[in-house]
Parts: C-alpha cells; sequence; structure tokens
C-alpha cells in the first residue's frame, strides 16, 4: 500500500512540494512510527492517543462512531463548545454531532443503540416445526419443503428464505451416500453370520480364501458429475457428462487370501449357475497353492448363481 502526500508551499518560500512514498507494513508499531513522522515532516502535530482514536476510526456508510470519538464529543460540549465547532474539529458531519448530544440528553447515555432491522418471518416455534418436517422428510427438495411450509405457516415464502432457515436450523443438504438395499430378512441372516463368526481367532480367519466378482462398465472418456469451469464454459464440450444407454461391460471374478492373489478371470456378458460353475474348476481349485497344502475355506456370497442346487451339488 502506497501512502503519498504532497504538502503545498506558499510562493514566498524557496521549499519544493514534498512527495512522500511510503510502504506501510502491517505491523502496529510501524505504521504509528511512520504516522508520526509524516506528521512531523508536513508540521502537523497531534498526540499520539488522538492518532490512535483515528487509526480505530474505520467507518463505512452507515458505520457507528467508536466510543472514544464520541466520548471527545461529549467532554468537548461539556466545556461549551458549540456543535459547528466540535464537527469541525473532529471532521464530523453537524448532524453526526448533534445526534450523539440528543442520545446524551434524552437516555444519558452515548452507546450506540441495538439496530432493529428487518424482524424475522419465522419465529421459534415456526423453526422447530420446520426442522422437525425436515428430519421427517430428509429426501423432500427445497422446494417441495417452500411449498408445505407456505401451506402449513400461512405465509409468504420463496425457496431463498426456506434455504437459509434450514441453515439456521443447524441442518444442510448433502449428497446422501449410495448403500444398498437391506431387508429385514437379509439384516438377521447377516446377523446370524457375524454372531457365529464372533469367536473365529486371526489364525481361523487366514484359512479363508475370499471371493467376489464385479462389473466394469466400459465408457470411452467417461467423466464424473461434476466439473471445474467458468459461467461460461457450460457448452464447452470437455464439461459434458458423456452418458450411453447401454454401455458395454465386463464381468470380473478375482480371490485372494492373506497369503496373496489369486486367479483372475473375465467373462463377457451375464452370469448363471451353469457359466458359474467353471470359474471355481478352473481357477479356485488352482489358488489353493496360496496355502501351501493346507486346508482353507472357500468364501462366496449369497448371489444366485452361488445358491443354485446345480452349484450347491
Amino acid at each position: 500500500m502506497r501512502a503519498t502526500h504532497s504538502k503545498k508551499v506558499g510562493t514566498g518560500s524557496n521549499k519544493r512540494p514534498e512527495k512522500l512514498n511510503v510502504h506501510i507494513r502491517n505491523s502496529w508499531r510501524t505504521s504509528l512510527q511512520l504516522i508520526r513522522s509524516i506528521g512531523n515532516m508536513i508540521g502537523y502535530k497531534k498526540g499520539l492517543s488522538e492518532w490512535q482514536c483515528l487509526s480505530e476510526v474505520k467507518m463505512g456508510r452507515g458505520s457507528p462512531i467508536p466510543p472514544m470519538l464520541r466520548r471527545k464529543i461529549v467532554e468537548q460540549y461539556q466545556k461549551g463548545v458549540s456543535q459547528r465547532k466540535i464537527a469541525k474539529s473532529l471532521k464530523l458531519s453537524s448532524s453526526t454531532v448533534h445526534n450523539i448530544i440528543q442520545r446524551l440528553r434524552e437516555s444519558g447515555t452515548i452507546s450506540v443503540c441495538n439496530g432493529q432491522g428487518q424482524k424475522t418471518i419465522l419465529d421459534a416455534r415456526d423453526l422447530r416445526a420446520l426442522r422437525r418436517h425436515c428430519i421427517t422428510y430428509r429426501n423432500a427438495t427445497v422446494m417441495e419443503i417452500t411449498t408445505w411450509a407456505q401451506e402449513y405457516f400461512q405465509k409468504t415464502l420463496s425457496v431463498n428464505i426456506i434455504h437459509r432457515t434450514i441453515r439456521c436450523c443447524r441442518l444442510k443438504l448433502y449428497r446422501s451416500k449410495k448403500k444398498p438395499y437391506l431387508n429385514m430378512i437379509q439384516k438377521r441372516r447377516r446377523f446370524l453370520w457375524a454372531k457365529a463368526h464372533l469367536k473365529w481367532t486371526v489364525a481361523k480367519w487366514k484359512t479363508v480364501l475370499w471371493s467376489d466378482e464385479s462389473k466394469f462398465e466400459v465408457l470411452f472418456g467417461k467423466l464424473g458429475r461434476h466439473v471445474i469451469r467458468t459461467k461460461e464454459d457450460k457448452d464447452n464440450p470437455s464439461c459434458y457428462q458423456r452418458s450411453v444407454q447401454k454401455p458395454a461391460s465386463l464381468m470380473v471374478w478375482g480371490c485372494m487370501s492373506v497369503c496373496g492373489m489369486g486367479s483372475l478371470h473375465i467373462w463377457k456378458g451375464t452370469i448363471n449357475a451353469e457359466r458359474y460353475i467353471q470359474v471355481p474348476e478352473q481357477h479356485m481349485l488352482p489358488s489353493r497353492r496360496l496355502f501351501q497344502g493346507r486346508p482353507c475355506i472357500f468364501q462366496h456370497d449369497n448371489a444366485r448363481p452361488h445358491t443354485a442346487s446345480i452349484t450347491t451339488s
């Protein structure tokens, strides 16, 4: 930040106008020293306390007067100085000085009154009702919540107001996580399985050969849901999310254990019981080499090709 000051000298003086280019640092002490040195060079005599007072004044439009400056106004007023002279000496408007003195006469204090501001449309009771509705219907959109709130509270509410009010209720809109759906029977079976294997030791788990298959979609240039761009790049082809109706896919089967990785098998299309039988015969049995002749337990999930009668037999 550069502070430039020029001093104009009368025609009778031989001095030239001085121009100061000062690099002001963020340090408070350095700033005060620079202010004092500038004041001495331009012939301005002001106390340090007054400099501190004026340095604290960061008044924008509608900002309140600092307490130290308000006390100065009251002190000069009690000494009999006119309001116009007070405003001129402190470089304030006459209306500001008049309002502070009038507030002192009426209320006996010079503290800033709390601004009234715009009153909230929803009170505390309405906020609790809105919070209960949002928790009950977690998957509702902001538009649906706004429609409900307008009918329930009988007030004119916009989407932006409801969005801000949800944040005031200590709630926030998040993208929900994707989890597989489990019914009560599946949850019960998983609980019983975990309870039956609760006392297994680490050595027992090391004898398990884990297996699973997964489907991989093959798409050229597949992009994610989010993209980093400017507002004007919305029609840029590199910012599109490409998608096809029926993407090509591959099914991959693999197995592993604590001793290492087993065989990997890849095939196209869907899998049924007849095709799945070939996988254990060709890939699972050779993968037993990981256990070096020790007995092992083969694990697979309850997919339909795994639980078919032909596969079990």
